[in-house]
């Protein structure tokens, strides 16, 4: 016998199997989010959640600095103005769960109330708070099932609700910024082989800078570009320069190749005025060959245990301005646990009110010593970010963008991937 909800009731009149009640309740809220807004997702997720014994279910999602965990409700949020009760990740648990990818208890007085991390992949979003009738071993499983399921429907969602945008917002977004955040991948992304992490700022002004990473067999493809100047048409100049590569990448052009048609493109649509520079690199998963060139851009960076490599490497020209010179490749093996670092000159050289650069040493310093702390690699760059801002006094005054890949040799042992990215250990 089958009920509306499609579970199944075993014996006419006898209650379902717990197993079966949350197998059909996963179900039922799959199949009634197809015609769904992301503006229904809080009200679909608490009906279908109280039939498995949780009682509440509130969504909060991260602003996109991931400062703030702001809830999800069925009205708009104005322009800019978030939702109320607003929880800041900073010193609150909920941020902790966030943090270090960790369901936590609301309170020690209540142990029926957690914070749930709600990742898509590996790939966080902000945090469930979750009322449950008891904590028991299943209960926790059903609620990281309802995290992961909860986050795909908000992904699934977001790109067309605005109301996504307005909340995860806390200022007013340039159209250059506009561009760029929507055309880039998501910050975090692992596999058993490899984990790969990045972060951009500052997120409401950025205007030339891109980051990109892509998965092909073997090979993950890499790229961080810098467009000149700090207005629209930089914005304008880096989306034409990361479509153009991603483009001939995915007709099998060779890096060399590739950059080339970065610099023809650039060249015919602003004939000269505008220039990006970039490293485009491709790393072999199985081997850890890692093959790179630079067109007039920073070098990577390996960090190697505590200390630090930077292969040398002659750049080539900045793709845009037409110099026919010939580019050279280079070749680098990564050793297990090495991180590769690609990153912007707004890092490492913008310059403090004092004038103080922040610096390469204090850069890799930083994640050097924060390796140790054994955080999430995107909780490390969020920190590192946070750092960064706090030696400009809170304003920067270029972008800053960083890419960084793990590599760990062998695979990872079972749930240490999931452990580097923030995701919920499985118990």
């Amino acid at each position: 016998m089958t009920t509306p909800l499609g579970r199944s009731s075993g014996p006419e009149g006898a209650a379902p199997e717990p197993a079966a009640a949350r197998a059909a309740m996963f179900g039922a809220l799959l199949i009634a989010s197809h015609t769904s807004t992301l503006e229904h997702l809080p009200q679909l997720v608490a009906a279908h959640a109280r039939r498995v014994g949780l009682s509440e279910v509130l969504i909060y999602l991260a602003d996109l600095q991931q400062d703030v965990l702001s809830p999800l409700s069925g009205r708009p949020a104005p322009a800019g103005a978030g939702e109320g009760e607003e929880l800041t990740i900073e010193g609150t648990v909920a941020g902790r769960a966030f943090q270090h990818g960790e369901i936590l208890p609301v309170t020690v007085a209540d142990p029926c109330q957690f914070w749930v991390p709600l990742v898509d992949g590996t790939d966080r979003l902000g945090v469930l708070r979750i009322t449950a009738e008891d904590a028991d071993a299943a209960r926790r499983e059903d609620m990281e099932r309802l995290a992961a399921l909860v986050a795909l429907l908000v992904v699934s969602k977001r790109g067309l609700s605005d109301s996504y945008a307005r909340l995860v917002r806390r200022r007013r977004m340039s159209l250059a910024a506009e561009m760029e955040w929507r055309i880039m991948p998501q910050r975090t992304f692992a596999t058993e082989r490899v984990v790969i992490s990045a972060v951009m700022e500052p997120a409401y002004d950025v205007s030339g800078d891109v980051y990109d990473y892509a998965v092909d067999g073997r090979t993950v493809h890499l790229a961080v570009l810098d467009a000149m100047g700090h207005d629209t048409a930089a914005g304008l100049t880096a989306s034409l320069a990361l479509t153009t590569l991603r483009n001939s990448r995915r007709e099998g052009a060779c890096l060399v190749r590739t950059a080339a048609a970065v610099d023809e493109a650039l060249l015919e649509q602003f004939r000269g005025d505008r220039f990006a520079t970039g490293i485009l690199a491709a790393l072999d998963v199985p081997s850890g060959e890692l093959t790179w060139l630079s067109r007039g851009h920073h070098l990577p960076v390996i960090v190697r245990g505590r200390s630090t490599i930077e292969p040398a490497h002659p750049p080539g020209p900045p793709m845009g301005t037409g110099f026919r010179t010939d580019t050279q490749v280079c070749r680098t093996h990564l050793q297990p646990g090495d991180r590769l670092l690609l990153y912007t000159d707004g890092i490492t050289e913008a310059r403090n009110s004092r004038g103080e650069e922040f610096g390469m040493e204090r850069f890799t310093d930083f994640l050097i010593r924060h390796q140790a702390d054994e955080l999430p690699v995107p909780e490390t760059l969020r920190r590192l970010i946070r750092h960064h801002l706090e030696h400009h006094q809170g304003r920067l005054r270029d972008d800053a963008t960083v890419l960084l890949v793990e590599w760990p040799g062998s695979p990872y042992p079972p749930g240490e991937a999931e452990e580097l990215s923030g995701v919920p250990a499985e118990r």
